[in-house]
């Protein structure tokens, strides 16, 4: 039986993620966690699937450990190691991207 990787959160993801929630609730406490809640599913589901996105574009030089999602308007961008999944960042795409 083969192990799955972990999936694994930087702190300045979650911090990122709660703030976009904080925002959203300021409107709609349902949208917020409808947009967490999704969120953290399509995360938890990377597990089995780690290579179902794209590379990420904003990368350089990314050797195809990178990768990066879109849901509701929020960019999550995660690495794929052999043991884990690290979710790197969460940003809003009306934001600047960030090259990293």
């Amino acid at each position: 039986m083969v192990n799955k990787p972990a999936v694994v959160w930087n702190k300045s993801a979650e911090s990122s993620l709660k703030r976009i929630y904080q925002y959203i609730k300021e409107d709609s406490p349902q949208s917020a966690e409808k947009v967490r809640d999704e969120i953290f599913a399509i995360a938890r589901q990377l597990a089995d699937h780690p290579e179902k996105y794209a590379l990420d574009k904003f990368k350089e030089q990314n050797q195809g450990d990178h990768r990066a999602f879109e849901k509701h308007s929020c960019r999550v961008a995660y690495r794929v190691t052999e043991k884990q999944i690290r979710i790197l960042r969460v940003r809003h795409v009306k934001q600047e991207p960030k090259i990293y």
